[in-house]
């Protein structure tokens, strides 16, 4: 199925090129959100009659979203959620959950926008990819953790097995405290009886 472009699409082209796309991408996808329309006669014609207004008006939408992504590239935003203590998730982090987070935190963003980069399966710190306008795109990046503290001390650049690692030491280290003043407050409460000396012994043998 042939269509036109009304707008630059990966992979398929740029805005006014006409392309070949499968029939059902081009139903469920480009011609419901108007990058493209069917590329019959009359709508060829009609974009060249209106190509310079388009043009004028996505390089204004463009100006306005490399605005915003300017912006929103590279923040950092908190997600809370259940896990394991090794760190896998018990339920998923969605590009809804991404768009929730960025709109929190003053962004207008829509999750059709987030794309994931790979899924999030576990505790950390993950990027997301916010798509701003078809040719401009701001990395985020999700603190995906079990608590707001747990958050703070990810965004250290520490792991969560890291952070395990140290509350086990931490945890050690007081049982070994706790055992040391145990033995010193026993020690403190023996008296020593010191042994006779050899003329205080012979002295208790002639008695």
């Amino acid at each position: 199925m042939q269509v036109i472009l009304m707008e630059r699409v990966a992979k398929l082209g740029q805005m006014g090129d006409v392309v070949d796309v499968k029939p059902g991408f081009a139903r469920n996808f480009l011609l419901p959100q108007g990058k493209a329309l069917t590329a019959s006669q009359k709508n060829i014609s009609n974009f060249e009659t209106q190509k310079a207004q388009l043009e004028t008006r996505n390089l204004e939408t463009r100006k306005e979203a490399e605005d915003l992504a300017s912006r929103l590239d590279g923040q950092t935003f908190i997600v809370i959620r259940s896990a394991s203590d090794a760190g896998a998730l018990y339920g998923s982090v969605t590009p809804r959950d991404a768009a929730d987070a960025a709109t929190d935190g003053g962004f207008i963003v829509d999750r059709k926008q987030v794309a994931l980069i790979k899924p999030i399966k576990n505790l950390g710190l993950h990027e997301m990819a916010v798509r701003m306008h078809a040719e401009v795109t701001a990395t985020i990046i999700l603190n995906v953790a079990r608590s707001q503290e747990e958050a703070e001390l990810q965004a250290t650049g520490k792991s969560i097995q890291e952070l395990a690692a140290e509350e086990e030491a931490a945890a050690e280290f007081e049982i070994s405290e706790l055992f040391d003043d145990m033995g010193a407050a026993a020690s403190d409460g023996f008296e020593e009886v010191p042994e006779p000396t050899a003329d205080e012994a012979s002295e208790e043998t002639e008695g």
